[in-house]
């Protein structure tokens, strides 16, 4: 019985699922095709192939990762990160416009106003997530949860992780030297082009966050700076309380 070869379902399918990969990279990135497929219960070789789709269409980049001696001379593990494009892919046409519309505020107003509107767009998320942290309580790592589930709703593909000696940090990994905290990173950033050139963005969205959490966070990369994720250092309570004590 041959199948009609009008029929869309399969090519629909085969979309939606390279979709998943892209948003979970997006997500997760630097990932593993291994961790993608446990990710979004798929195949190895069903993610394989839409990792190689998406890296012939530009929107995934290939890295390679750091592996233990286990591995002996096995053939090196391969991680994967959203591209220049693949961020491009995710974001809307309006940040093209975006950017233009603040180049013509800066240019007729100044600097200082590009910052007032900054400051009022994030001004408005961090109303939004006001509450919801505020339910979370006091403890910095729920806080932080609350404000990942938040981001992650609205297109941040937010996520965070335990970093300092306590915690295994990698070597050479951006955690701030001598604290343990939480890394809250970002895969996504709809004002990136707008953030590459006014950053302003970045810092007014740093401070809504010191102040969300209730402790000063410091932004160690973003998506803008061209590194393929948002990170931000949140310090924990305790060990803020043991800095204060030795100043």
């Amino acid at each position: 019985m041959n199948i009609p070869a009008s029929t869309g379902v399969p090519l629909v399918l085969e979309s939606r699922t390279r979709d998943r990969v892209l948003q979970a990279i997006s997500e997760h990135g630097p990932v593993t095709a291994t961790a993608l497929a446990d990710e979004l219960s798929l195949t190895v070789p069903a993610v394989r192939r839409h990792l190689e789709n998406l890296t012939e269409s530009g929107l995934i980049d290939e890295r390679e990762v750091a592996v233990a001696s286990s591995r002996g001379r096995g053939r090196p593990a391969r991680s994967f990160v959203l591209s220049e494009g693949g961020h491009q892919a995710l974001d809307s046409d309006y940040d093209h416009l975006a950017t233009e519309a603040l180049r013509f505020l800066s240019a007729e107003v100044g600097e200082e106003a590009v910052r007032r509107f900054a400051e009022s767009r994030v001004g408005l998320l961090e109303e939004k997530y006001a509450a919801e942290l505020a339910a979370a309580g006091t403890d910095t790592a729920a806080r932080v949860e609350a404000l990942v589930a938040a981001l992650t709703r609205d297109g941040f593909a937010a996520s965070a992780r335990p970093m300092g000696e306590n915690h295994g940090a990698a070597k050479g990994s951006n955690a701030v030297s001598g604290l343990s905290g939480i890394q809250l990173c970002q895969g996504h950033c709809p004002v990136q082009d707008a953030a590459r050139e006014f950053p302003q963005f970045c810092d007014a969205e740093t401070d809504a966050f010191s102040r969300l959490l209730g402790v000063h966070v410091q932004r160690l990369a973003t998506l803008a700076h061209g590194d393929h994720v948002c990170t931000t250092f949140v310090p924990t309570k305790s060990e803020l309380s043991t800095e204060g004590s030795t100043r």
